[in-house]
């Protein structure tokens, strides 16, 4: 009997159901494969970073945000994983060299900024804008493919994955524009 799996919010839907939606374009599927071990690796290697961005931030209002994206993040980690097996696949991280970039962009952000200082706070804001636009495009694209290739429960898992992205950006927006840029402006002005 083929393994069902409910994806919250989905309708339920077979493993079975699911790997026999896929016996299309091999060279699409494998693409597609690639693309979710891509984004696998990728959302892993963000919970270690995430950690060290929210120690490296100033104000108590991007610390939170970033300890919010962590607890997503892993939640994002656990989505993938189920999308895994809703494919009948074993869940496999491929390096995602996008985001090893990114990562590494953000770590000098954080080393060339000044410890304590608004500018730092602007930096983690647009090194975290520039991981979540990637991720957007990531999963804004596996969520069509899915859709293209019959994999309705495995879009709707995607999707709501792109829908919480979207919102970690519109947040860090806020933050940004609520005060941080500004008081980074003064810094400037003062020293």
């Amino acid at each position: 009997m083929p393994n069902t799996k409910k994806a919250p919010g989905r309708k339920t839907q077979t493993n079975g159901a699911n790997a026999s939606a896929m016996m299309g374009n091999k060279q699409l599927e494998s693409f597609f494969m690639d693309a979710l071990k891509d984004i696998y690796w990728a959302e892993k290697h963000l919970t270690k970073a995430l950690p060290k961005m929210k120690k490296a931030a100033t104000t108590s209002q991007l610390k939170d945000a970033i300890e919010e994206h962590l607890g997503q993040t892993q939640e994002h980690v656990g989505r993938l994983e189920q999308v895994f097996e809703m494919l009948g696949k074993k869940a496999q991280a491929k390096k995602c060299d996008a985001m090893e970039g990114l990562v590494k962009e953000g770590e000098s952000v954080i080393e060339e900024t000044e410890d304590g200082s608004m500018t730092r706070d602007v930096g983690i804001i647009m090194s975290a804008q520039k991981v979540e636009h990637y991720e957007i495009a990531a999963y804004g694209g596996l969520t069509q493919l899915a859709r293209t290739m019959g994999l309705e429960d495995v879009a709707g898992i995607l999707h709501d994955t792109l829908e919480e992205e979207k919102q970690a950006d519109m947040l860090l927006t806020e933050i940004a524009e609520n005060n941080i840029n500004w008081e980074a402006e003064q810094e400037d002005e003062a020293g």
